[in-house]
């Protein structure tokens, strides 16, 4: 008696063979450059000219606060070609960059600060219009891979770029690396120039923005596969948050001076660009639900025992957080890019990306707060049960999300 066929699917192809995923992680490599280096640089700048901490911390907001209304910023990748925009805010951001020239004094500091505000903007529609053109250019196979490797990207420029920046700004002061950042994003839209993506004609927008981006926040929040994700992710980077800004008080307790910070943030880099690595395997055999369920679950309890006064559990933990937290937002980008039609795939992801990160700035605020108002050993292990709680109610919530489940080859 002969066997019957066995059913054979095709090999999932390696993501460095496709050209265009290629160019777009060489796209972000560069400008993920700059940009690392840049954010370093500008609090640094602004200490110098003002002598004020808080002034400093404001350059972070200013780049955050456009993540607000991200759900209208990704509106605008859906009624243009992609292509061209992504090229546009690249070159816009060189320009606009280059005006950082002008930053000599206190009275001159607006113009940083309106600059850093637009590079937040910028940055929204640019991801937006990013992960579309990704998700019609890729093997949908790949974009596990092609997202866990624009991760180790990110974290590994993370690693390198703030050096660098610092260096930069020894010698030359703020407008060198603003400088530096400009020629990332020409070089950056080289990259984009040379990608042989073919985008659909656009077809006339029916409605008016508000109505389009209105209709991608209710495609997303319908959603039964994307919206435990989101919520998911959006948890996870609030509690993230609040470890952020209890990491001098761990340093403190570990009776360290505060620059051993710097070494437990490269041990947590470390840790993400290795899961950058694994995530599209681990995609497509868990699906997106398990992995992200997975690693807030390595997550919680890195964050249990991370008020432990051991330089080793320090070290432990900094690389359990750096594998466990890009877990979820792999998972949730890839979900999104798999599960949302092209049309609409700006404005969600724009969406989906301001209701994962916004909280991780509120989780900042209060976690600055707490920090001063409860013990370590009862704070974090407390952060640590909501983050088990996401775990359980991901993997075990009565939704069922059948397409996100799914995200395999």
């Amino acid at each position: 008696m002969t066997k019957p066929p066995t059913k054979r699917t095709r090999p999932v192809p390696p993501i460095l063979r496709d050209r265009d995923a290629t160019l777009y992680l060489a796209g972000v490599v560069v400008s993920g450059f700059g940009t690392s280096a840049l954010w370093l640089a500008s609090g640094v700048w602004v200490k110098d000219l003002t002598g004020s901490d808080g002034l400093a911390a404001l350059c972070m907001l200013a780049m955050w606060a456009p993540t607000l209304t991200g759900p209208a910023l990704g509106t605008l990748a859906d009624r243009v070609r992609r292509k061209p925009l992504l090229l546009a805010t690249s070159l816009l951001m060189a320009c606009l960059l280059l005006t950082l020239f002008a930053v000599d004094s206190r009275g001159t500091l607006w113009l940083l600060f309106a600059v850093l505000f637009v590079y937040g903007a910028a940055g929204v529609v640019h991801d937006a219009a990013e992960s579309a053109l990704v998700a019609a250019a890729v093997d949908p196979r790949l974009l596990g891979d092609f997202n866990g490797l624009r991760m180790t990207a990110n974290e590994g420029m993370k690693l390198v770029a703030p050096l660098a920046g610092a260096g930069l700004y020894a010698a030359y002061g703020g407008p060198g690396v603003a400088l530096l950042d400009a020629a990332t994003f020409v070089l950056a839209a080289a990259v984009y120039a040379a990608l042989r993506t073919r985008e659909a004609p656009l077809e006339r927008p029916a409605t008016n923005w508000r109505r389009q981006t209105a209709e991608g926040a209710r495609y997303l929040w319908g959603h039964p596969g994307l919206r435990p994700l989101v919520l998911a992710g959006g948890v996870t980077m609030l509690c993230a948050g609040v470890n952020g800004a209890t990491a001098y008080a761990v340093v403190d307790a570990l009776g360290h001076s505060p620059a051993y910070a710097g070494v437990l943030y490269a041990v947590q880099g470390a840790g993400s660009v290795v899961v950058g690595l694994l995530a599209g395997p681990a995609l497509r055999r868990l699906g997106a639900r398990r992995f992200a369920a997975g690693g807030i679950a390595l997550l919680a309890p890195a964050l249990a025992v991370r008020a432990a006064p051991y330089d080793a559990v320090a070290l432990a933990t900094s690389a359990a957080i750096g594998v466990g937290l890009p877990a979820v937002l792999i998972a949730t980008l890839t979900a999104v890019q798999h599960e949302t039609p092209g049309p609409l795939l700006g404005r969600v992801t724009a969406t989906a990306n301001s209701l994962v990160f916004t909280p991780n700035v509120l989780g900042l605020a209060a976690g600055a707060a707490l920090v001063e108002l409860a013990d370590l050993r009862l704070l974090l292990p407390a952060v640590a049960a909501v983050l088990l709680t996401t775990a359980l109610a991901l993997t075990t919530g009565r939704t069922r999300a059948a397409g996100a489940d799914n995200v395999r080859a």
